[in-house]
Order: structure tokens, then C-alpha cells, then sequence
């Protein structure tokens, strides 16, 4: 459902600068949270300072300079003495708010000038909206727009006839790497579900949030760079764990919904591309189809994620 396009508010767009940075932070708190992100994190920082954003930190037991980072950049630091995942560590930095909106942000996104601005205009413009997206470029330059998702009706994943939308729209999904969040409305529906470690989180947002009554908002006039999977550094470990856990997110989500599990015909065919990039010695893809494995099968023992992590009991 396209919406009409409309600039940033007049009123806001005129202001000095000084002022205007002054209403942002009685408005709206940024929040990053980072995991070993001392090397994105100080321009995604430096960004929303720039904007006049106050910013809060929720770090995931970094053990890089992220958090030195943090305080050095004049945000907010949460310091988790644990890695608890990216949808529960939100939940942290948006219960710490005092302003009505809060905007979730990637340690890896820069937010673009009057980005906020046009956000919180937006916002404004369109009250029914819970969650608002800037148009999100990539290092390519390609728009990023969610194509498709699990939890999307069938005839809405056609991500090969997905064209970014030329004005503000409404759409199913929105990329969890820059959202504005109404803070009555994340309440609500009860924020990031907290038995998701990692992936689908955004995903399941979203869905949550429209069934509530909520609209969700792409909003054309606010531009963001985002350099996607540059949040932490790459290793064999966090891409087996990653891909444990985005095996094990996906059954548990598809449970919730009542969608189909995943199948022991599509557990097989990765343990058979384990072996087979074992005995090619490609480790990095071994490691992400095994993780993938161990996962899904977690998934059917009953396991939790947040037993694989340490989680179990935390609120």
C-alpha cells in the first residue's frame, strides 16, 4: 500500500540547527548494540551524533574496544556480562529510554543527514505506523528492501519483482538494521521475543506488530548506509554458531506460526555438503553446514537457544 510522499516537516526542517538537535533528543534515543564492533562502531556513532541523537550502547560482552568506544563517543553504555543475542539486548536499550520513540540502529549503519528528522516526521504524519524504516543503501548502492520472509504470505515472497518504493509505503516487512519504534506500541506487543538468540527476531517484530493493528512504514525521504555482516569480525566459530542458530530460529518460529519444520530431507542434504566441504577442506563452509545441522537438531531434541548460550533463567 503506497502512501503519499511528503518532504520532512517544515516546522523541524527550518529550525537552527542547535534547536533542532535540541527537540531530536527530547524525542527520540538511539540504540546500538554491538558485539565486537570496535570497528564499525565510531562512525555509526559519530552519525547520530551529528543528528543531535543521544545514543545508548547495549554491549554484548565485547571483548574488543566497543565499549571504551561507546563512552569515548559520549552514548549510554548497558555492558551485558554475557552475549545476549540482538533482539534481547534491544529490549534492554529500549526499556532504558525516557524519550517516545527509539530508534534501533546497527553498529555497521551510518544514519544519513535528516534521516531522524524525516523519520520522526513520518512518525508524525502517519500515526498508526509502530515501526518506520529509512530507505536502506548498500555497499553496491542497491535500495535494500526485505523481499521475502518466512512469515510472509506465499504471494508476497517474490523477491525478484521487489522495486524500491519511489515515495513513503506501507510493506510486510522491514530490515531490523534501522527501525524507528513507537515505544507504546513495541510495549505492546511485548518488544523483541525474548527466546530468539539471533535471526527471524525482526521478522517476527514485524508480523507481531501489524497483527496488533500497527502499520509499518518505509519512509522514502530518510536515507541510511548500511554495510551488512560488518558488525563483527568473521571467525569459524561465529559462523557455525550463526548458522546454529538461524537453523534453530527458523524451526522455532515456524513452530510458533504453525508453519511447516523443517524437514529431515533438508537436514540431511547439509550434513551430506558437511562432508563433503571436509573432505575438499573448505573449512568455512563445513562449519556453516554443520552448523546448520546442529541446530535443526537441537530444534527437534527440545533444546533452547538460550541454553546454548547460558541464557537459561535471565530475564
Amino acid at each position: 500500500m503506497a502512501l503519499a510522499s511528503h518532504p520532512t516537516d517544515r516546522s523541524e526542517r527550518d529550525m537552527p540547527e542547535a534547536s533542532r538537535a535540541t527537540n531530536l533528543s527530547t524525542r527520540v534515543t538511539a540504540i546500538v548494540v554491538s558485539y565486537e564492533s570496535a570497528a564499525v562502531l565510531p562512525a555509526c556513532l559519530a552519525a547520530l551524533a551529528a543528528e543531535g541523537v543521544p545514543a545508548i550502547v547495549v554491549d554484548n560482552a565485547s571483548t574488543d574496544a566497543s565499549r571504551e568506544i561507546a563512552q569515548a563517543h559520549g552514548a549510554r553504555l548497558i555492558a551485558n556480562p554475557r552475549n545476549e543475542g540482538y533482539g534481547r539486548a534491544n529490549n534492554r536499550g529500549v526499556a532504558a529510554c525516557d524519550t517516545p520513540f527509539a530508534l534501533i540502529v546497527n553498529p555497521d549503519l551510518e544514519v544519513g543527514p535528516g534521516a531522524v528528522a524525516a523519520l520522526l516526521a513520518a512518525a508524525q504524519a502517519y500515526p498508526d505506523a509502530g515501526l518506520l524504516a529509512p530507505r536502506i543503501a548498500e555497499p553496491s548502492g542497491r535500495v535494500f528492501i526485505q523481499p521475502r520472509s518466512l512469515l510472509s504470505p506465499p504471494h508476497l515472497n517474490r523477491a525478484r519483482e521487489v522495486v524500491a518504493p519511489e515515495g513513503d509505503a506501507c510493506l510486510p516487512f522491514l530490515s531490523g538494521a534501522c527501525l524507528l519504534v513507537r515505544r507504546g506500541a513495541f510495549a505492546e506487543i511485548g518488544g523483541f521475543d525474548p527466546e530468539i538468540f539471533l535471526f527471524y527476531e525482526d521478522d517476527d517484530l514485524c508480523r507481531r506488530m501489524r497483527e496488533a493493528g500497527h502499520a509499518l512504514v518505509h519512509v522514502h525521504a530518510a536515507r541510511a548506509a548500511h554495510a551488512r555482516g560488518r558488525s563483527s569480525r568473521p571467525s569459524l566459530k561465529r559462523r557455525f554458531n550463526a548458522r546454529w542458530h538461524l537453523a534453530w530460529s527458523h524451526a522455532y518460529v515456524a513452530a510458533k506460526y504453525g508453519l511447516p519444520e523443517t524437514s529431515l530431507v533438508s537436514i540431511l542434504n547439509n550434513a551430506i555438503k558437511t562432508v563433503a566441504y571436509g573432505l575438499i577442506l573448505n573449512r568455512a563452509k563445513m562449519a556453516a553446514h554443520a552448523g546448520s545441522v546442529a541446530g535443526a537438531l537441537a530444534w527437534r531434541g527440545g533444546g533452547r537457544a538460550l541454553s546454548r548460550q547460558m541464557l537459561d533463567g535471565e530475564p
